[in-house]
């Protein structure tokens, strides 16, 4: 369907909504804050600082879902529609929420936007939107507008310790100037969640020591920050993990070299991702766990009953669980 029937159909069915009193609404009879994300993980970290003076809705919850390829709902568009602040983490990742914030007069933050490595990021200064103004939308030299996927850039920035103090802080400083009498409250939210986020710059920056320079392979970009960070050298083969995140075939040339390398003992471990993959990725699984090179699992969003702090943990010792092996 096309967008612009997609988004007439929508409206139709919020107004249904509205009209018949629907508990989908996810307005409150208090004042707390209603904050939107598109993810788990953002919805955490915004839950995280803000306390109870909250309300947080993340529109993907589920770690079984793919927010690359999620479709937006009449129920997500109304959940937005009454949101004060919307935190997305933009660069194509979660594109189902630029149709959704596209009438909106929330606040918006867009997780990229704080990665150095984002193009425009220096130019753009952590500028984020206000009143539906498009302060966030750069292009890059290939043309790439918006949150399309932006060739060349890993928009998996919740893995980059660094840029999420960065969201911390801004998310702490929205929260603020939407909610002033909670201001004490939210700057020692975002105080407890930075230091934690420090920690792990600390533990990252003791493993790059021991790991500079070690070979890994990795079937997906999304552990790449985590990777970079313990000093890893990716030799993963041209082409194949870019296959496996667009859900394409890996050449068989490409993927005769990452079994021959793996089976070499040219790579120390192997990480994956657990959302998606295939039979290239299971191959190189399967090839990695018979050759004794330990494979690191990945998930894109957190699961039950975990925060941020306490997933980035558990991804950052496995890690390094792996790289003593």
């Amino acid at each position: 369907m096309k967008k612009t029937a997609w988004v007439l159909a929508a409206a139709t069915t919020i107004g249904a909504l509205a009209l018949s009193g629907c508990s989908a609404s996810p307005a409150s009879d208090d004042d707390r804050v209603q904050v939107v994300a598109s993810t788990n993980v953002y919805g955490d970290i915004a839950a995280s600082i803000g306390g109870d003076r909250v309300d947080v809705t993340s529109i993907i919850d589920d770690a079984a879902k793919d927010p690359h390829s999620y479709e937006a709902s009449a129920r997500d568009m109304l959940q937005v529609s009454h949101a004060d602040l919307v935190i997305e983490n933009g660069g194509g990742y979660d594109a189902f929420m630029e149709a959704l914030r596209a009438d909106s007069d929330a606040e918006v933050i867009t997780a990229v936007e704080f990665s150095h490595d984002f193009p425009g990021a220096d130019e753009a200064e952590h500028d984020h939107e206000h009143e539906g103004e498009d302060a966030h939308e750069h292009a890059d030299e290939d043309g790439h507008e918006g949150h399309d996927h932006i060739e060349g850039f890993n928009e998996h920035v919740w893995f980059d310790v660094h840029t999420m103090i960065h969201v911390a802080e801004q998310i702490s400083d929205d929260l603020t100037e939407l909610d002033p009498d909670g201001s004490a409250e939210y700057e020692a939210g975002a105080k407890k969640l930075i230091a934690e986020l420090e920690g792990f710059e600390k533990q990252l920056g003791v493993l790059h020591e021991k790991n500079e320079g070690r070979p890994i392979f990795m079937t997906e970009p999304l552990p790449g920050y985590l990777a970079a960070a313990v000093g890893l050298d990716d030799v993963t083969p041209d082409g194949f993990a870019e296959a496996v995140e667009e859900g394409n075939d890996v050449a068989p040339a490409t993927l005769l070299a990452a079994v021959k390398a793996i089976r070499a003992g040219d790579v120390d471990a192997v990480l994956t991702t657990v959302q998606t993959g295939g039979g290239e990725t299971a191959e190189v699984t399967r090839v990695a766990e018979e050759n004794g090179v330990p494979v690191v699992p990945f998930s894109e969003l957190l699961v039950k009953d975990q925060s941020y702090a306490e997933w980035m943990h558990d991804a950052i010792q496995s890690l390094s669980e792996a790289l003593e092996r």
